[in-house]
């Protein structure tokens, strides 16, 4: 059974008020909270370029058209920066997957002073990823 996702703007307002320590772990615990992933879909076509960790991520579609992302990697703290992205996206049309202003989602978490620069470096990676992924569905 999965726990229910935070909404993302309840998510920046507890943030906003946490040291760094604890800002660390609330990003890790959200990581806790991806739908597990089959190993059998972390194959090189669902590899995330350019992650210094190993980052995984699987589109599926469900019964209404909407996009549900599968998601997955090799260290706690990329997993739950995965998990912040999808708050922004997951569950929603193609279209507005598409649209979606993800990188003005994630501003008020502040990762790039928040973490080392080679654990965000594959967060554009991963955005772009999903846009490409819901162009696909949006025609």
């Amino acid at each position: 059974m999965t726990t229910p996702s935070p909404k993302l703007a309840d998510l920046a307002d507890e943030y906003e008020f946490l040291d760094a320590d604890d800002r660390y772990r609330l990003i890790i615990d959200l990581g806790r909270t991806l739908d597990a992933m089959p190993d059998a879909l972390k194959t090189d076509a669902t590899l995330v370029r350019g992650c210094s960790a190993s980052v995984w991520v699987y589109p599926t579609r469900t019964d209404d058209g909407s996009l549900h992302f599968l998601a997955d990697s090799n260290a706690a703290i990329t997993k739950g920066i995965i998990a912040l992205v999808l708050l922004s996206v997951q569950d929603k049309a193609p279209a507005e997957v598409a649209d979606a202003d993800i990188e003005g989602a994630l501003a008020p978490f502040d990762l790039k002073n928040q973490l080392s620069s080679n654990r965000t470096q594959g967060i554009p990676n991963m955005i772009a990823l999903i846009r490409e992924t819901a162009g696909r569905y949006t025609g």
